[in-house]
């Protein structure tokens, strides 16, 4: 029986892992830069990790894959990487021995049961970021900036920045308040999920995926911030202004997970290729998580970035150049036995320079193609003449030029080659 990928699920082939790496170097120079350390959760954690109570996330309530080993412990595939790396923080008390913020990144797996489409699949990597600390608008605007010229030095023009907040305890009180009054009159008219969403959280029904573009949802009335809240959000501004990150604010974004407070944001694609999944990266802060998850009464902000999409997107919009193999070395046995061969291929790797041979005794032709397929820099080819001298016969594919060179000498004979060539 011939085996496909299961739905949702795909293999990344050399040329699309290259494009992976690429865009994975570049986050993590970024992370350097920015003072991030990586860590590495596990793939599945407990299920109250993820899941927490009144949560009214479409990821949380349908998209988890959760299982159970006994009839005690319920354990979930991780659908996002904030909970995990909390949960992590909090068990491990980081708080404790480290200057807060304490900062936080990610490159991981993650799993989700949705429906598959382009740029989003049911098993996809996602970068993130978590800043942990003393709830600070600075900290806001420079996370928000990581993302925005990372996604800006890959190349990416198409780009908008949607900020919004979702305002402190008392300001998100009162505006639940008020969208409860102003909904549930409108109840019957609601989605299924909205209806449930009104008793929960009224705020995820302004990111209703089914009834967006309704008149009721479009007057459904607006925030009102306390003092504080306003302040903050308006010296989170401010510092994008000064940072020269253009944006928008988006009154409708509240993101789509509930333990978000205060500031959200989303840098979406404008690009023709992204569709109906735009958004290359958001997040926002949280203040209560980490108290919900044992840890001390402090706030939280971060994003992910989904990898999969980034890579149509900017292949989209031209960034990577054309994939072609290439090595430095390809060598060339004319003679029948190949332990000769063999030797000088590990001389050349264990002195740096990335190497193939021939394994099945070709001819000289079909070997030269071979050379020029895999985009070899020198061809180093072995007959029985250099087998007795102890030589190679080197040929630079660049100048055509070819001689002998002796085995000792040989490594530094192609250093030198290179270095003439690119002074």
């Amino acid at each position: 029986m011939a085996y496909q990928t299961v739905k949702g699920t795909y293999d990344l082939l050399p040329e699309k892992m290259l494009r992976f790496n690429e865009l994975s170097a570049l986050f993590r120079q970024f992370l350097d830069l920015y003072g991030y350390s990586e860590i590495k959760t596990p793939v599945f954690e407990y299920t109250g990790v993820f899941k927490k109570e009144n949560d009214t996330s479409d990821m949380v309530t349908k998209e988890m894959y959760s299982f159970s080993m006994n009839d005690k412990d319920s354990f979930t595939l991780r659908p996002e990487g904030t909970a995990g790396v909390i949960r992590s923080f909090v068990e491990h008390k980081m708080y404790g021995n480290a200057e807060l913020p304490v900062k936080l990144a990610y490159i991981e797996e993650m799993f989700r049961h949705e429906r598959p489409q382009k740029g989003r699949q049911r098993q996809f990597t996602q970068m993130g970021i978590e800043c942990i600390g003393d709830k600070n608008p600075l900290i806001d605007a420079e996370v928000i900036a990581l993302g925005y010229f990372f996604v800006k030095t890959l190349g990416l023009s198409s780009i908008k920045v949607c900020i919004n907040t979702l305002g402190d305890n008392e300001s998100r009180l009162q505006y639940k308040k008020d969208l409860t009054d102003y909904f549930t009159p409108y109840k019957d008219q609601l989605c299924f999920d909205c209806q449930n969403r009104l008793e929960k959280n009224p705020l995820r029904i302004l990111d209703c995926k089914v009834d967006h573009e309704s008149d009721i949802i479009k007057n459904a009335p607006k925030m009102k911030l306390t003092e504080s809240a306003s302040a903050y959000f308006e010296q989170v501004k401010n510092y994008l202004d000064v940072l020269e990150i253009p944006y928008i604010v988006d009154d409708r974004l509240v993101r789509g997970l509930d333990y978000y407070t205060d500031t959200v944001f989303e840098v979406i694609s404008t690009h023709e290729e992204s569709g109906s999944q735009s958004t290359i990266f958001g997040g926002g802060r949280y203040d209560n998580l980490v108290k919900e998850m044992g840890g001390p009464d402090i706030s939280g902000i971060g994003f992910a970035i989904g990898v999969e999409r980034l890579c149509i997107l900017a292949e989209a919009e031209g960034v990577f150049e054309e994939y072609k193999p290439q090595i430095d070395c390809y060598v060339i046995n004319l003679f029948e036995r190949a332990e000769y061969a063999l030797r000088v291929s590990e001389i050349l790797r264990n002195n740096g320079l990335t190497c193939e041979m021939d394994y099945y005794g070709r001819s000289l032709k079909a070997q030269f193609k071979s050379s020029e397929r895999k985009n070899a820099r020198f061809v180093l080819i072995i007959g029985e003449d250099e087998i007795k001298e102890n030589t190679v016969t080197l040929k630079d594919t660049l100048t055509r030029a070819q001689e002998s060179v002796k085995l000792e000498e040989l490594t530094d004979r192609i250093d030198q080659l290179l270095e003439d060539y690119y002074e």
